[in-house]
């Protein structure tokens, strides 16, 4: 999501006054957490047109990466007061790569922020090429981030300074949650599998995705992940026998993730009619729901999310099985209060990008993903540029990428 990366492009001092200047060292939670907290809170966080989306961490910095067993989240101090001017998180995790039978260790670097009083200093660069060395430390051999294509800044950052290559692209979904429910279709059967079977239908349906995680199972497993959910026609359940392991010739399969408990989103900066304009709306779907008014739900209020991954279709019903997944995630989040918007992030050449029901205006189709093979140190900056491996020369062999939802 945009919300991953806001750092800084500016120039650097010299390396001797820079790290004279600044020091970058572990979290310490006792010790750092509410100045990264009030740090944070100072820096512009997804600034999407006129209105100014920003970040609850829920009360623990860390919170975003702990999913992982493979973690850190590094502080910059400026100056002998020892002011936090500066935070990095990273996680390692063992995933596939294009080639059905490779896995690599890949290293996520998100929640890169600077304090506005202390940017063109070259602290951003510092954070990424220190959280890089614990990477590869970590055995990592790849390290990749993730920001909206407009974010020009942290793009520059990475690509020009730290030799990051563009690498794909993505789309994110997001569909409000309105105050009526969602019909789900006629005709449908919705079933919720164990994770047992959901993590081998899983592993046989993204046999060729990049970014698959090994540890398919500790995700399905997480208290965080509220079901995987199937959805089959009615005819055709009493002769499918999920012990086989032979899946039905047409059915959809997506899991949900509650982010709820790992951050809160809030809309600010909107004008009083709009206000009033949106308020309406929910007021008028909440009184009439059988009009099915798209309404606007409260997220002038800190609000969660839904996020939909894991999502799979096959056969000539696939597209109606799909859409009543996804009206089925909307109506889970439509009975949990505080539950503000269903978001699913998908790769742009991924069939089901064009049957997840979202709104435009809400929605971005460049979502940047960028990445880079920590290089042996030998090498000179050239080589970091042109050692790339075969998986980052060649275009992806399949149209699907998993989005692990710990990285949301």
């Amino acid at each position: 999501m945009s919300l991953r990366i806001a750092a800084d492009n500016f120039p650097t001092l010299p390396v001797g006054e820079m790290e004279n200047f600044v020091v970058v060292r572990e979290y310490d939670e006792g010790r750092d957490k509410v100045a990264v907290e009030e740090m944070e809170r100072s820096c512009e966080v997804g600034q999407r047109g006129k209105h100014s989306l920003v970040t609850d961490l829920m009360g623990d910095p860390i919170c975003r990466v702990r999913r992982f067993p493979s973690h850190v989240m590094l502080v910059a101090e400026c100056g002998d007061g020892g002011e936090i001017v500066g935070v990095i998180r990273a996680c390692v995790n063992t995933v596939r790569t294009r080639e059905s039978s490779g896995y690599v260790k890949l290293a996520y670097i998100l929640g890169l922020r600077v304090s506005p009083s202390h940017r063109r200093l070259g602290i951003g660069t510092k954070l990424v090429q220190e959280i890089e060395e614990w990477c590869k430390q970590k055995g990592a051999e790849y390290s990749y981030m993730a920001t909206d294509c407009s974010n020009e800044p942290s793009i520059n950052l990475f690509t020009r300074k730290c030799f990051y290559t563009k690498f794909r692209t993505l789309t994110m979904l997001v569909q409000p949650v309105h105050a009526h429910y969602k019909p789900l279709g006629s005709g449908i059967a919705i079933i919720q599998l164990p994770p047992k079977l959901a993590e081998a239908i899983y592993c046989r349906v993204f046999a060729d995705a990049e970014f698959f995680p090994k540890d398919i199972c500790t995700i399905l497993s997480s208290k965080l992940n509220l079901g995987t959910f199937m959805a089959v026609p009615k005819k055709a359940l009493p002769k499918w026998d999920p012990k086989t392991g032979i899946l039905p010739s047409s059915f959809a399969l997506l899991s949900v993730w509650n982010t709820k408990e790992v951050f809160k989103l809030q809309v600010k900066g909107v004008s009083k009619l709009t206000y009033a304009c949106c308020t309406g709306t929910r007021l008028l779907d909440a009184w009439m729901p059988w009009l099915r008014l798209p309404s606007f739900p409260d997220v002038f209020r800190q609000f969660g999310v839904y996020f939909l991954y894991g999502l799979h279709m096959e056969g000539k019903n696939a597209s109606r099985l799909m859409k009543a997944l996804c009206a089925f995630a909307h109506n889970m989040a439509r009975d949990d209060d505080g539950c503000g918007a269903v978001v699913a992030e998908v790769a742009q050449r991924d069939p089901v990008r064009e049957v997840i029901p979202h709104w435009r205006r809400f929605s971005w189709a460049e979502d940047l993903w960028c990445i880079k093979k920590l290089a042996d140190e030998k090498l000179d900056d050239v080589d970091r540029r042109c050692g790339q491996s075969d998986w980052m020369k060649h275009g992806s062999s399949s149209p699907v990428i998993f989005v692990d939802p710990r990285d949301i």
